[in-house]
Parts: structure tokens; C-alpha cells; sequence
């Protein structure tokens, strides 16, 4: 009786093991399906990657300083252009 037991549960934890290994294939494959499906939500509806968007925000950060200092020099070339229109009256 004790190999018949001995045996029992010999297969019964080798039918446990199989089980565990096969729901672990099915959780991978459940996750490959789900993780291909959000992918193609996420084509259709036009969403930007990380990098796609750290890159626009780069150059718009660029772009801003490059504004920042073309205005600057903007304001610089109307204050000489307006000194040179209208000199300071000296004479007095």
C-alpha cells in the first residue's frame, strides 16, 4: 500500500507540474496577444512614441531660445535704428 500511496502522489505532483508549465505558456501567450492588440490601438490612434516626443519637445525648446534671442536683437536694431531717425535734440 505505501508505493501504491507513494505512487499516487508521484503523479499527482508530476500532473501538478505539467499544469503549472502549461499555465504559464497560457499566461505568455494571453500577454503577447494583449500586448500586439494595444500596439495596434496605439497605431490607429496615432499616438507618439517617448522618443517622438522628447524629440518635438528639444527642438521646440530650441526653437523658443532661438526666438528669445532673435527678439532680443530685434528690439537692439529698433532702439539704434530709433536713435538714428530721431538723434537726441543736443542743441537744447
Amino acid at each position: 500500500m505505501t508505493q501504491t500511496t507513494g505512487r499516487i502522489f508521484d503523479d499527482f505532483a508530476k500532473l501538478m507540474n505539467d499544469a503549472a508549465g502549461v499555465a504559464t505558456g497560457v499566461r505568455r501567450e494571453a500577454e503577447g496577444v494583449m500586448r500586439a492588440q494595444a500596439e495596434r490601438i496605439l497605431r490607429e490612434l496615432d499616438v507618439v512614441t517617448r522618443e517622438e516626443f522628447e524629440t518635438v519637445k528639444e527642438l521646440a525648446a530650441a526653437a523658443r531660445e532661438e526666438n528669445e534671442r532673435l527678439a532680443a536683437r530685434l528690439a537692439a536694431l529698433e532702439a539704434k535704428l530709433e536713435a538714428t531717425i530721431d538723434p537726441p535734440d543736443s542743441l537744447g
